[in-house]
């Protein structure tokens, strides 16, 4: 009996240490498969004071720490604790403004700067020799031709065989050649014409002969390698990737790495919009160029794919920050839709007219139903892992703000609907309250977080840029 309690509590101490293992392991492959959602929301308030004053499309980092802008056609990016630029991408030299950096973006969850660079192509087309197929003359069945070497301007000289007959028989018969052509006169008459028709025979016979080998010749020249030119894309078109160490680092410099080439981006193309789902490191881009308007994917393996319906116009986006879902405003002709892009598979979400794509927050989406230039409901749904046609819709808020052109649109980390133009800012709440924030600089922008607010005013050379936490 004692033996059976020793091993009865040893089996027992067992069972709970791998339980207890297990647990452990469960937890941390549950955090790998699906990681906590919820971003970090970090807040400042200071004020800077930035060299140049036409700063355009300016975006606060993650931390909060350095603002990137762009200034005459250059991206800088401009340390706030330091109050120093830290890095500049100027665009080539010349007077193409097509080129240079095409748009930028923060990832929301570290102090990263993705960036689109446009170059021309230094090598604009390539010599590449082509090789005709050679036709090989035994499988045709006919008889193998020998090549002729001579120019095909030429005349090939023929030999006429009655030439040596009488050559030969001149040589011989030497001393009664002037015997005979006085005896027989009819005979050599006849000889004659029988020599004419010969020659004249032998000369067409020569001329065949002549042709047949200037084709043979013209033939095989055709048939000799020769050279063309293909043309590239006249532009290059690179993505990069900006890391920038902590603020308060004065040791290590950003590091600025290229990732890859976009083959297939059109020349004077321009991106419209770009949305980075970081759970799935998939990337999305509208291109817009002259002839044609063009959905990119890019996959963490530098895939480059192309989504877009042909006479496709997409005017919102944006990426499930959970599955990597692409949610955009589709147009064809006059057919509106709001569709998901679930992988290859396109489903379709509503197809009101008035509705559009607000953006992606933890697992909910939000639909804007647009009326008269104004925002009158604002609608949820859930974020599944697999997309379903016409999902229902929860209201989230109805009322009126206006929806025009010049308002930007953003989901906060708290569920918030951030509405701003830059004079008023529209927060309507998880809870579906609204309140409304008066903004005081000359341009002013929202982090894409919904914390942040960043005031620019103008001060002679410079700008006087002010950060303080966003409170509705």
């Amino acid at each position: 009996m004692k033996k059976l309690r020793i091993i009865a509590i040893w089996t027992l101490v067992s069972l709970l240490l791998q339980y207890a293992g297990y647990s452990y392991l469960n937890n941390k492959v549950q955090q790998v498969i699906s990681p906590d959602q919820g971003t970090k929301i970090i807040t400042t308030q200071l004020k800077a004071t930035i060299p140049g004053s036409n700063l355009t499309n300016v975006q606060v980092s993650y931390a909060k720490d350095y603002l990137a802008y762009t200034e005459d056609g250059t991206l800088k990016v401009f340390n706030l604790q330091k109050q120093k630029v830290v890095f500049e991408k100027a665009p080539p030299s010349g007077n193409d403004k097509t080129l240079g950096v095409l748009t930028y973006q923060w990832l929301p969850d570290r102090n990263t700067l993705l960036y689109f660079y446009a170059k021309k192509n230094p090598n604009p087309y390539t010599l590449v020799t082509v090789y005709p197929k050679q036709t090989d003359p035994q499988s045709s069945g006919q008889t193998p031709k020998t090549t002729v070497q001579t120019p095909t301007t030429s005349e090939p000289k023929t030999e006429d065989p009655n030439e040596k007959a009488n050559s030969k028989t001149n040589d011989k018969t030497t001393g009664k050649s002037s015997t005979n052509t006085n005896t027989n006169s009819n005979t050599n008459t006849n000889t004659t014409n029988s020599n004419s028709n010969s020659n004249s025979n032998s000369n067409s016979n020569s001329n065949s002969n002549s042709n047949s080998a200037a084709k043979d010749t013209t033939k095989e020249q055709s048939a000799k390698p020769y050279t063309v030119k293909r043309y590239n894309n006249p532009q290059l078109t690179e993505l990069y990737s900006l890391d920038l160490p902590d603020s308060n680092d004065d040791s290590t410099a950003p590091d600025d790495r290229f990732n890859q080439t976009i083959d297939n981006f059109p020349a004077g193309g321009k991106i419209e919009e770009l949305v980075v789902s970081t759970f799935t490191n998939l990337m999305y881009l509208t291109v817009k160029s002259e002839k044609s308007e063009l959905l990119l994917e890019i996959d963490v393996m530098k895939n480059v794919k192309t989504l877009s319906k042909s006479g496709e116009s997409i005017d919102n986006m944006a990426a499930s920050d959970r599955y990597g879902t692409l949610y955009l405003d589709s147009k064809v002709g006059y057919n509106h839709e709001v569709v998901a892009l679930d992988g290859s598979k396109r489903v379709t979400i509503s197809k009101q007219n008035n509705d559009q794509i607000l953006g992606i927050r933890d697992g909910n989406v939000y639909i804007g139903e647009i009326e008269n230039n104004h925002l009158i409901r604002v609608k949820t749904a859930n974020d599944p892992n697999h997309v379903t046609s016409n999902p229902s819709f929860n209201t989230l808020w109805e009322g009126s703000i206006p929806y025009d052109d010049s308002v930007r649109t953003l989901i906060g980390a708290n569920g918030q609907v951030v509405v701003y133009d830059n004079q008023t800012a529209n927060i309507i709440s998880n809870k579906g309250k609204l309140s409304e924030v008066q903004l005081k600089g000359d341009e002013n922008y929202v982090s894409v977080d919904g914390a942040e607010l960043v005031q620019l005013t103008k001060n002679g050379d410079s700008t006087l840029a002010e950060l303080q936490p966003l409170k509705s």
